[in-house]
């Protein structure tokens, strides 16, 4: 009795922890335009808080392959967001910048503005909100 009472607690208890993990929205993002296969691919996925001034709260680093990169994160809660892409030819886990101070390496920006200078979160702002969601980036 005591065997077939763990057993059901353990199979009731794998079903709840399966839920917890599948909660949140799936992003996916497509990036068109990857010109080539060197270096890597940094990506970030940022509120107001991490936007231009820390770590993504869900980054990525992915070899770059000529042609489109689909990324895929998962269980993001509802909010507002920015993604900021950057293929990093040279692997030196930067943005580089030529001396006028235009950036030498392809990157792409979520929103739909295209400011002159650093972008704002404003800029760059998309909404999640009850369902899965797909942007379109292109370098």
């Amino acid at each position: 009795m005591k065997k077939l009472l763990f057993t059901i607690t353990v199979f009731a208890m794998s079903f709840t922890m399966n839920a917890q993990e599948e909660t949140g929205i799936t992003l996916t993002v497509v990036i068109q335009n990857v010109l080539n296969s060197e270096g890597h691919i940094l990506s970030g996925l940022h509120n107001e808080t991490t936007f231009m001034k820390a770590e993504g709260i869900k980054t990525s680093k992915d070899k770059a392959e000529a042609g489109e990169l689909i990324l895929t994160f998962e269980n993001i809660q509802p909010g507002d967001y920015a993604f900021s892409v950057l293929h990093d030819a040279n692997d030196n886990n930067r943005m580089d910048f030529a001396t006028n101070g235009m950036p030498t390496e392809d990157y792409a920006m979520s929103g739909e503005s295209l400011p002159m200078g650093p972008p704002t979160f404003s800029d760059a702002k998309f909404t999640i909100e009850g369902e899965d969601k797909e942007l379109t980036l292109r370098f």
